[in-house]
């Protein structure tokens, strides 16, 4: 008992669960999960019975991390020593050396590390007036954010540094999408993440083409439970609900998530999703439509238009432009 009590009662070094989530990126439940799942990480408890982690497990985090943004899933990662999550992530760096010579998205790291941020935010905003919301969302942003996500797991930059430039150009996004807005245009688009999910980025460019192509949309940010996301859905003219799944996120997670959803959503609801998370796997899931990339989107839209008149028509339904939804609070 003595024994026990001192291994409860002293504070051992090391960080609490929430220095962890903002150093890696990893949610707090996505640790817990992991520790009960795999036995990874081991926390210590403090006196006061919160986690505590050891510095080395903090690295073994970041490994695992910077892998899982390479598309690698957690599963497999971290049943790995230290040492073989250091040979992956040679490995990865030895195929991008000999793939990226001079990347044409380079130019984003001299001013991210020289933290020259109104030049930042100045230069994305002219190459969206000069390329177009679809050349930046489709081409120009996707090249940027694999520069970066090389960059960090290279060392060539740090965590806060990705987090600066991922706000940076979420803000682009967000400053355009209310002069997009379509009022009253179909389909309605209720747009969120599940939990745990809690990347934006992609769901911002989703919105954008959306609202570009037509859309009404509706974003309840990141990490809505899915009750929440029903309950939006529910009793309003929501067309279509809209997920996004990072390349973070474990496939079977997202998968029961969208399983669970659609049998909490009106039939007529669709639910669309996309993300890294769903890339390759090749495994419909009924009543779900899987978008391979962004440049989807505009013909998924036609194609919900053209059916949605061809319901009309057959039921004899005048077209006529739909209401703005009100979302009743929950």
């Amino acid at each position: 008992m003595d024994k026990l009590t001192n291994v409860i009662t002293q504070n051992p070094p090391g960080i609490g669960i929430a220095a962890v989530e903002r150093d890696t990126g990893l949610g707090k439940d996505t640790l817990r999960v992991w520790e009960r799942r795999y036995g990874f990480p081991d926390p210590h408890r403090d006196a006061a019975g919160e986690r505590i982690y050891s510095p080395e497990q903090v690295e073994h985090l970041h490994l695992i991390k910077r892998l899982m943004d390479q598309g690698m899933r957690p599963g497999a990662l971290l049943r790995l020593p230290i040492a073989g999550l250091h040979a992956q992530l040679a490995n990865v760096k030895a195929a991008s050396a000999e793939s990226t010579t001079a990347d044409p998205a380079d130019w984003v790291l001299p001013l991210l590390k020289r933290r020259e941020v109104d030049q930042l935010r100045h230069e994305l905003a002219q190459r969206l007036a000069r390329e177009g919301l679809d050349c930046f969302v489709m081409q120009t942003v996707p090249a940027l954010n694999r520069r970066i996500g090389e960059a960090w797991m290279s060392g060539e930059i740090e965590i806060f540094e990705e987090h600066l430039y991922t706000e940076l150009v979420q803000n682009q996004l967000r400053s355009l999408i209310p002069g997009l807005a379509n009022r009253g245009k179909r389909p309605h688009v209720l747009l969120t993440t599940v939990k745990d999910e809690e990347h934006l980025l992609g769901l911002l460019m989703a919105e954008a083409l959306l609202a570009a192509n037509g859309a009404w949309c509706l974003s309840l940010g990141a990490q809505t439970p899915l009750v929440d996301i029903a309950g939006a859905a529910r009793g309003t003219t929501i067309d279509i609900v809209a997920l996004s799944f990072s390349g973070a996120y474990p496939w079977r997670k997202a998968r029961d998530a969208l399983v669970e959803l659609r049998t909490l959503l009106p039939e007529q609801t669709e639910l669309w999703a996309g993300g890294t998370a769903l890339i390759g796997r090749g495994k419909a899931i009924p009543g779900v439509r899987t978008l391979v990339c962004h440049g989807d989107i505009a013909a998924a839209l036609s194609e919900w238009r053209a059916t949605h008149e061809a319901r009309k028509a057959n039921s004899g339904v005048k077209s006529a432009p739909g209401k703005t939804p009100r979302v009743k609070p929950q």
